[in-house]
């Protein structure tokens, strides 16, 4: 695997405590600056006075009770959380555009300040907190090796286990023999029904298939359990390539799935090219969100424009995508539609499937006016 401190040239963050200078290794793997202000903390400190220091920007080592720590990470999320007193007169309802910005513009502030509480490790990952987990295989699996103390965010720690415990458990896809095991930093297959949609759809082929952008490989590992003889799956995150390896690995698809590290197609043509890109055009504040937000539709119209050149006369594209963003005002389906037929492609049939995520009946989600509406789609898309 790719450890996320051979990616760039290390950072360090630098604080002083007990009047002596300290730094520890900062692996941050979008780069994001080390924080500027680092004070200690401990079980004393109360949970307003951490809600003010990290809202004037001051980061908090911590330094008491682990679990301490977990509690007022949940204090401040509380805070943090806290509805805003609606105004006197009654305002225009914002438009689903406008909700999503807010929302989103909250959960990066939210992410920020949540951030600020920090948990050293030394170089072998263990933390010298009393009730401190052992986080040692989570941290090696999510960032490889790092030989000397480091810095990471309580929530990250957090997202790090959580996501090793995951990638132990593995994601049951009913289309397939055995689970679907995530690595970290790779988007989980939970929503089953586009998975299902390719389950489903009627195969013009079983020669030869492209999966483009293909993750975890539970795509190309359906398609090739559904007896396409050759499955070619590309990618260019190199954690997405070895997680999506030792998935078809563990299938027994090795000799059918062939994995190359490619920006959408590979070489050649084939009469299947299948790609679920992500679904919102926007800008992704971690990687991680790379598979949900898609800046300015760029996967989505590379993918388009060049099927039609990588499509045998009588081959297939099946572009998976939501209708989400069409129902948040960030896209529009006209928009859609043009751009198949700009890509000199036609619309052969659509198969559509209701989600059932559990987002998609919470009530209480800022964003469930649009998610109520939602359809995932599978476009089967031809030459035109």
């Amino acid at each position: 695997m790719l450890a996320l401190n051979d990616v760039a040239p290390p950072l360090h963050a630098v604080w002083t405590e007990n009047d002596q200078a300290r730094t520890a290794r900062w692996p941050a793997e979008n780069n994001s600056p080390p924080p500027k202000r680092i004070i200690t903390a401990d079980d004393t400190l109360s949970a307003d006075d951490a809600y003010r220091l990290v809202s004037q920007g001051t980061s908090l080592l911590w330094r008491g009770d682990f679990h301490n720590a977990r509690q007022l990470l949940q204090a401040l999320a509380r805070r943090i959380d806290k509805p805003k007193k609606a105004p006197r007169k009654k305002a225009e309802l914002p438009t689903p555009l406008a909700v999503f910005n807010q929302h989103r513009l909250h959960q990066s502030q939210r992410t920020q300040l949540l951030n600020r509480l920090l948990i050293e490790l030394d170089s072998n990952a263990a933390i010298a907190l009393r009730r401190a987990p052992d986080v040692a295989d989570a941290c090696q699996a999510a960032l490889g090796q790092i030989d000397e103390p480091f810095l990471l965010s309580l929530r990250a720690l957090q997202g790090i286990i959580g996501a090793h415990e995951w990638q132990k458990k593995g994601v049951a896809i009913p289309a397939l023999a055995h689970n679907i095991h995530v690595h970290y930093g790779v988007f989980s297959p939970n929503r089953g029904e586009y998975i299902d949609l390719v389950a489903q759809a009627p195969l013009p082929t079983k020669e030869l298939a492209f999966d483009i952008g293909t993750g975890s490989g539970v795509l190309a590992a359906v398609l090739a359990q559904r007896g396409v003889r050759k499955v070619i799956g590309t990618d260019q995150d190199p954690r997405a390539l070895a997680c999506a390896r030792e998935n078809i690995e563990r299938l027994g698809l090795s000799k059918v799935i062939d994995l190359q590290t490619a920006d959408l197609f590979p070489v050649g043509a084939s009469a299947l090219i299948v790609c679920n890109p992500p679904w919102l055009p926007a800008k992704p504040t971690t990687p991680i969100e790379r598979a949900i937000y898609d800046p300015e539709s760029r996967m989505l119209l590379g993918f388009l424009n060049g099927l039609a050149g990588h499509l045998t006369p009588d081959g297939e594209g099946w572009l998976i995508m939501s209708d989400l963003a069409e129902h948040l005002g960030l896209r529009s389906r006209d928009f859609l539609l043009q751009a198949i037929a700009a890509a000199g492609l036609r619309v052969v049939d659509r198969m559509d499937a209701r989600p059932k995520h559990p987002k998609a009946v919470d009530e209480t989600d800022p964003l469930h006016e649009a998610r109520r509406l939602e359809i995932t789609s599978l476009w089967r898309l031809a030459r035109a």
